[in-house]
């Protein structure tokens, strides 16, 4: 445990009304430092994140619709600003064992069960490091294809990821996803930002999810993300489809595919041209 600046420490004592003494690293961060706080009263810990350029005041909104809308287990949102954000500690960590899985698969089903008007979000929010377009659209496949897939691929052309040659792929290939996905029954709350290092597993329990990217849309999106990284096997997948049964015509053999285009997108914009590759050997494997 180390000693907070003298301007933090001010400031979260202004926020909360307690005095930190002392803050302990935490995993993650992609637009900030995250620390454990300790206070001077003895009390339950909270967690910090600081952010110099800015972003802050977007993820507490994402996690204060989660906690609005759904029964989801994420932090409270003690304070937020733009470069400060003050949560809850959720003390989870350790592997995700069959049983967390279930437990896991149980909560996104719920999450998953809030419907929405339309697809997108009241406001635009981030995923990651960045910007994440959310205009209630009325149909799925437009949302998908304009705000997903053409909109990151746009992204991650501007910094470099992406040539001019595999935008035009993405291009061709978005003009298609009618012969690859169906509309949804109705809008459903995302997470978003699916992949292990936001679920926190306590034994056989999940304690916590964190650092969304909440928008309503397919939850197939959702499902196909957790597949990217191996967040999750089949546990999880068996006990969400007894809660929400997949819809027929090859989830994991086709349209897992098709949605993870969007996350290696993401991921080509964030962190280079080799994620590029990757969605272009996606699309070569689907057409």
């Amino acid at each position: 445990m180390s000693r907070i600046d003298a301007e933090l420490s001010q400031r979260i004592e202004q926020a909360l009304g307690r005095t930190p003494t002392g803050a302990a690293p935490l995993p993650g961060g992609c637009i900030g430092e995250v620390v454990k706080l300790a206070f001077a009263d003895g009390g339950a810990p909270a967690v910090a994140k600081c952010a110099r350029g800015g972003g802050l005041a977007l993820e507490g909104y994402m996690l204060q619709v989660l906690n609005d809308r759904s029964e989801l287990p994420v932090p409270q949102v003690l304070y937020g600003d733009d470069t400060l954000l003050l949560m809850t500690f959720i003390d989870g960590h350790g592997p995700l064992n069959a049983a967390a899985q279930r437990d896991a698969a149980d909560h996104v089903a719920r999450l998953h069960a809030v419907r929405g008007v339309a697809f997108g979000l009241e406001r635009d929010t981030l995923i990651g490091p960045l910007h994440q377009p959310n205009p209630q659209t009325e149909r799925w496949l437009d949302f998908f294809r304009d705000h997903r897939l053409r909109y990151m691929a746009d992204v991650a052309l501007d910094r470099g990821s992406l040539t001019s040659q595999q935008r035009d792929r993405i291009e061709r290939f978005a003009g298609k996803l009618g012969r690859y996905l169906d509309e949804p029954a109705h809008p459903a709350l995302l997470h978003g930002d699916m992949w292990g290092g936001n679920v926190l597993p306590k034994g056989d329990r999940i304690a916590g999810f964190i650092d969304p990217a909440v928008y309503y849309g397919h939850p197939e999106i959702e499902l196909a993300f957790a597949t990217l990284f191996g967040t999750f096997g089949q546990p999880f997948f068996e006990r969400y489809a007894e809660r929400a049964p997949f819809e027929p015509g090859g989830f994991f053999e086709a349209r897992r595919d098709v949605y993870n285009l969007y996350p290696l997108l993401v991921h080509a914009a964030a962190f280079g041209p080799g994620w590029a590759e990757q969605a272009m050997q996606t699309i070569d494997r689907l057409l």
